[in-house]
């Protein structure tokens, strides 16, 4: 958030929801909940570069990826703790409500 642009991320996965799957999208969500706005914008152009998702689905760990300034810790810690719970109900969310089918993207506006 800022006092020009707020940005949230909703999952809409089209496959089935393990932890294997989900590596980038609880990596974003964990660096949402624990990091500053600079090192969250830093971390998350990082995480979106092909290069990246392929050596995570090669079996890289995330935090190889954190960028300095980030508190290496408190998104470890939370980055285990995140259940897939939360990817579920984001699916449901935009299944359900937002109509969307599986894997569709969509772009949510409400400005203030």
């Amino acid at each position: 958030t800022s006092r020009h642009t707020r940005v949230g991320i909703l999952n809409n996965p089209s496959s089935k929801i393990k932890e294997s799957s989900t590596v980038i999208a609880r990596g974003i969500l964990t660096a949402f909940l624990t990091q500053n706005n600079s090192n969250l914008k830093s971390f998350l152009s990082k995480l979106s570069k092909e290069e990246t998702a392929k050596s995570l689905a090669a079996g890289t760990k995330i935090t190889k990826f954190l960028i300095p300034g980030m508190d290496g810790n408190t998104f470890e810690k939370k980055y285990n703790t995140l259940g897939l719970d939360v990817i579920k109900t984001h699916q449901v969310f935009c299944q359900e409500v937002l109509k969307l089918l599986p894997g569709q993207m969509a772009v949510v506006s409400n400005g203030r």
